[in-house]
């Protein structure tokens, strides 16, 4: 094989791996809420979809309900009294 095509094949698939590579890192960037079932399948719900719009909207009234994240302090178990 001619080295230039060598050459060649190696900056295409470079570009391949570089180009799924952002692709996988936009995916990632975009909020979903994924959906688990009792038989083993799961779901991926968008903020633009129905679905996803009620799910977004009951997961920020628990994170609301739940308060502040606790502090390392806090999340600290007390020690269990001397016997």
């Amino acid at each position: 094989m001619k080295p230039h095509r060598l050459m060649r094949e190696r900056v295409t698939d470079i570009a391949a791996e570089a180009s799924a590579y952002l692709r996988r890192r936009k995916l990632e960037k975009n909020p979903f809420a994924r959906v688990y079932y009792p038989e083993g399948r799961s779901a991926a719900h968008t903020a633009e979809t129905d679905a996803g719009k009620a799910l977004f909207v009951a997961a920020s009234h628990l994170i609301e309900i739940a308060g502040p994240p606790l502090t390392r302090r806090q999340q600290k178990r007390p020690k269990a009294p001397a016997r």
